[in-house]
């Protein structure tokens, strides 16, 4: 009987985020970004839009609002920066840790995330065109099995950069 090894760690948790050590980096982003939508919404937009600063503005200025004039729902916007910030830091280990501590916003750690482990639009197109290329050369060999056939193929077809293109095609 063989054994099926999960890609993450053994009694992964509701209650706490998935653990990232730099490998199956876009599964691992995947569930993350599940993980802080069901603690609250505000928590992935600040991930993906920024934190939110109240301003006004003042003779054709803006001017950031003293914490002392915050209502408490700005309070509450602003606060979550410092949760997701806390979420992603509590998620990797100690060397991708520290490779993030030096980032001020939770957007910041997030984008360092994905150019180090995703790379820039450039290595992106790159890996997209070599899975096109496995996508064109796919075929089943004598030797392998369906189920087999069948997880490679889905493998290719659901892969992040295929699923996060506009078109959501391979072409």
């Amino acid at each position: 009987m063989s054994e099926f090894k999960f890609p993450f760690a053994v009694g992964a948790s509701i209650n706490r985020p998935p653990m990232f050590g730099g490998l199956n980096y876009a599964f691992w982003k995947i569930r993350m970004n599940f993980f802080m939508e069901s603690i609250d919404m505000g928590i992935w937009d600040v991930v993906v839009n920024g934190y939110f600063v109240p301003v006004q503005v003042v003779k054709d200025e803006t001017v950031k609002n003293p914490w002392s004039e915050w209502s408490d729902s700005e309070k509450k916007k602003a606060q979550y920066d410092s949760l997701a910030k806390n979420i992603i830091t509590s998620a990797l280990n100690m060397d991708e840790f520290f490779g993030m501590s030096q980032c001020n916003s939770a957007k910041e750690m997030w984008e360092m995330l994905e150019v180090t482990h995703e790379g820039t639009d450039d290595v992106k197109r790159a890996r997209k065109h070599t899975l096109i290329q496995e996508y064109e050369l796919f075929r089943m060999q004598p030797e392998e099995t369906i189920a087999y056939v069948q997880i490679q193929f889905t493998h290719i077809i659901n892969h992040p950069l295929v699923q996060n293109d506009e078109k959501n095609t391979l072409y």
